[in-house]
């Protein structure tokens, strides 16, 4: 039989975003709607087996009902930006899964499903709606089942004539009789009121409809329930009809053309990696039984190297150090290969780190090398003892610079997009996950060298196109030089003292252990804490806690559900403080101890230079970006991390507000540029602006408001977002915010152009030219052009504080070759670069630290640099 599954997109992605936490990808965007939705999606395409498919999403705030009724729906809320800029997400990743979305202009998504199902089921379709509207329910008949969301996405309660009649004693269509009477007040349906669905339910199951319940309203019993009837007749009868589903949208495809043949894998999981949904991969299907294409290689000639002679090593050359796997630190070199005007050669690794020739030519500052990430190249030679110089050219940052929201700079991809010949992808050639092994050496070989080869046609396309962009000097004064200045510091590494993280340990595990037992009294019994449904069955059952949201399996215990619950009983502030020591004790106690060189002590993190749109570096194994530090025991995780050698000390150098600054100079707002230019606290300075007081007025309260609305307008916050961060209401937060842009109208007017430049130009870009293109801009859809609107106003801001600390970077990597200061560049954390230097270096280095960071780019206000020093990092804070 054929099934027609009809999702409500709209009440699904709204649903998905409330029943998680806020949720963001590598490159920043917010997913938690997105990641929901697509959960819930992959269970229906499991669950029901469609044969037809039809996603209905609303198209826009006014339809019909509207002219009906002007007050329809007035009383929701704002979308909050964090969950509209998702929708355009939802329709990329239905797009991916080969499914039709449809929206009609006037009309809401409830009235396509409801046009939909009924013709479906008139042509013998098995229809199922999916949806969290109780709305729909009056479209259940013979062939329709509506499937109702409950507090989550996952837990479901399926509908059918029976089930609807067991929980209302209703027929289907009595349900827009249902709110007709008690009205809706999520959608401003008014109802008759005084008429609960108690009542409502009492007059049908006695009269049938709204109608007789008006014609028989002498046979009402109750006084004031006849007087609320007969004063709200006409809003009765406004109520349903705006209750009813339309049935007969014109739909622009057929039933029949909705059929659903499944997705293509490499689609969906290229979808999945571009939002960072690893978790889901394992549930997409086709993967793992897949045989890919092969691609059409056109024939190369390459020679495998057995003996190395200088015909081989000429300048320029594309380069290519092979190592398998992202953790390069721990991994052999399996090839080498080179292609220049003399032919692809092929150099096996034993060869190559065996010949003084070949070392020679690595060293060579004049011999001109093209790589593809050249990091990963300096930090695998260096652990083979050869010194990588003379880098001439970055394949993998050219690509990433001329666009960053690219989801793959690999060679084969960029070849493939600049058509300039054929080089498979490594998972063809190699494998992947645990069934990863290299090929024979011929296959190898010819591998390496077609990327090799590839590399060496690349790089003056690219070159060209980085001119034409205005961000050749990016490439080559800024991104290339940091790439060797960020392999050198993976390379050192950061000593890490054992014994503290031991005694760190220990004493986490007390204070672990304690918890336990206070929770355990708490309760009056012992449990699994680390159980969510044990926890679950104490909070919601034995301690008699409100449940705040089910899962399929029982009550949920998420950091968001505890947080709601703060304050209604003790053990709650116990079991965050548990998780979060909890968390602290395995992610870094054990994390780093596991990580950290046996011999040396040392973690050799590696940095992400390809990865943000905003230019942003990050860190991996161990993430050193995320040490959480509002915690003090957080904080004291730093004091693992010390110099490698005793009679040094450890710098921390820390830029002091420097996303405000930029803002100040990009905006040229004066309000804002006098705070820093007279070195006053910006927040305290804010709060005097917006709430029209003295310094000495300005209370605690005041300047946490606006040291919140200061770094929220920097990421694009909205009235949703801060009214969470403040915790006061929507109307509130939004009136603080316009308070604010009133105080700084230069700010408020960079907002408006740089949108505008934006979408004129196609792009933003930072004050070194850094790019991030903002197709959305031009997009008909409110929601996608309102993500890129918010996008276009900060990307500018955090770009250019990534691109002034990556230029102090490279200018401090520079001055410590020029001195004789006995100093190494070791982290970069956010605004904070972190030293290691010898004992009477100390003041020397905290002196040329502050002065190349606070010039490394000239702005109309001052860059400030907090400078200290001590035994560790936390020592040094």
């Amino acid at each position: 039989m054929k099934k027609l599954v009809l999702i409500d997109g709209n009440s699904i992605a709204y649903r998905a975003f409330f029943a998680l936490p806020l949720l963001s990808n590598e490159k920043g965007d917010y997913t938690n709607a997105v990641y929901g939705f697509t959960t819930m999606l992959l269970k229906v395409l499991e669950d029901e087996k469609p044969t037809h498919l039809l996603v209905a999403f609303d198209a826009g705030k006014s339809t019909f009902r509207h002219k009906t009724y002007a007050a329809y729906k007035g009383t929701r809320q704002k979308t909050p930006s964090e969950l509209s800029g998702q929708i355009p997400l939802i329709h990329q990743m239905l797009d991916a899964f080969s499914i039709k979305r449809y929206e009609a202009i006037d009309y809401e998504a409830d009235d396509i499903i409801g046009t939909a199902a009924t013709e479906a089921a008139k042509d013998g379709y098995e229809v199922v709606v999916i949806t969290g509207d109780k709305d729909l329910l009056q479209l259940v008949g013979d062939n329709v089942e509506v499937v109702l969301t409950k507090k989550g996405i996952t837990e479901v309660d399926r509908y059918n004539e029976a089930k609807i009649d067991e929980r209302y004693g209703l027929k289907p269509k009595q349900i827009i009789d249902l709110k007709g009477l008690m009205g809706d007040t999520s959608d401003n349906i008014p109802g008759v009121p005084g008429v609960g669905e108690k009542t409502a339910l009492k007059l049908l199951g006695e009269f049938k409809n709204v109608e007789t319940v008006l014609d028989s309203i002498d046979k009402v019993s109750g006084k004031k329930l006849k007087e609320r009837l007969e004063e709200n007749k006409e809003q009765a009868l406004l109520s349903k009809e705006l209750a009813t589903i339309k049935l007969d949208v014109p739909l622009e495809e057929k039933i029949s053309e909705l059929a659903y043949e499944g997705y293509d894998y490499k689609e969906a999981k290229e979808a999945f990696k571009q939002l960072s949904f690893a978790s889901l991969l394992g549930r997409l299907n086709g993967g793992e039984d897949e045989e890919d294409n092969p691609v059409e290689m056109e024939h190369l000639s390459i020679e495998i190297i057995e003996e190395l002679t200088e015909n081989h090593l000429v300048s320029p050359s594309a380069l290519v150090v092979e190592v398998l796997g992202e953790h390069y630190h721990h991994a052999d070199i399996v090839g080498i290969s080179i292609a220049n005007k003399n032919g692809q050669f092929y150099i096996p690794t034993s060869k190559a780190v065996e010949s003084d020739l070949f070392k020679a030519y690595m060293k060579s500052e004049r011999e001109k090398k093209w790589l593809f990430d050249a990091k990963k190249a300096v930090v695998a030679l260096a652990w083979q003892g050869i010194e990588l110089n003379g880098v001439d050219f970055d394949l993998q940052m050219a690509s990433y610079l001329l666009d960053p929201s690219l989801s793959s700079h690999e060679i084969s991809d960029i070849s493939s997009r600049k058509g300039t010949g054929s080089v498979q992808d490594d998972e063809t050639v190699y494998g992947k996950g645990a069934k990863q092994a290299l090929p024979d050496e011929q296959v190898l070989a010819e591998h390496l060298c077609r990327k090799a080869h590839a590399m060496f046609q690349l790089k003056e396309l690219l070159e060209e196109e980085l001119r034409e962009n205005e961000q050749y000097e990016l490439l080559f004064d800024l991104e290339m030089p940091l790439s060797i200045v960020l392999g050198r510091m993976e390379k050192e590494g950061v000593r890490v003292d054992r014994d503290q993280l031991i005694a760190m340990g220990d004493d986490l595990s007390e204070r672990l252990a304690s918890l336990e037992n206070k929770i355990h009294e708490e309760a009056g019994e012992t449990f699994n804490i680390n159980s969510p449904k044990q926890l679950g069955h104490i909070l919601f059952e034995t301690l008699g806690l409100p449940p705040v949201k089910k899962t399929k399996t029982g009550y949920s215990t998420s950091a968001d559900v505890l947080e709601k619950l703060s304050g209604s009983h003790p053990v709650i502030e116990h079991i965050l403080l548990y998780r979060q020591l909890g968390k602290l004790y395995s992610t870094y106690i054990e994390g780093l101890l596991k990580v950290a060189d046996e011999k040396t002590n040392k973690v050799h993190t590696r940095f992400n230079q390809a990865l943000t749109q905003t230019g942003r570096l990050s860190s991996t194994d161990p993430n050193l970006q995320n040490i959480p530090i509002r915690l003090e025991e957080g904080r004291k995780i730093r004091r693992a991390f010390i110099a490698s050698n005793e009679e040094w000390s450890i710098v921390s150098a820390d830029y002091s507000q420097i996303e405000l600054r930029v803002l100040a100079h990009i905006s040229g707002d004066e309000r804002m540029k006098e705070a820093f230019l007279e070195d006053m606290d910006i927040h305290t300075k804010t709060a005097m602006d917006v709430f029209h007081v003295e310094h000495e007025e300005v209370t605690d309260l005041m300047r946490r408001s606006a040291k919140a609305v200061n770094f929220g307008i920097v990421y694009g916050i909205s009235d949703y977002g801060l009214s969470q961060n403040l915790s006061i209401t929507r109307k509130e937060a939004k009136e603080f915010i316009d308070r604010y842009l009133s105080s700084y109208p230069d700010v408020k007017a960079y907002m408006e152009n740089v949108v505008n430049e934006a979408k004129e130009k196609g792009f933003v870009q930072t004050l070194l030219a850094r790019r991030r293109y903002l197709p959305e801009l031009a997009s008909r859809n409110f929601n996608q052009r309102s993500f890129a609107e918010r996008t276009a106003m900060n990307t500018p801001i955090q770009g250019t504080a990534a691109d002034i600390i990556k230029l102090a970077m490279v200018q401090m990597s520079k001055r410590l070759e020029e001195s004789d200061l006995k100093a190494t560049m070791l982290l970069q954390v956010h605004d904070e670069l972190i030293f290691e230097v010898a004992k009477e270096d100390v003041a020397e280095l905290k002196e040329m630290v502050a002065d190349v960071m606070e010039n490394a780019l000239k702005l109309d206000v001052p860059l400030k640099v907090d400078v200290s020093s001590g035994a560790s990092w936390y020592d040094a804070k």
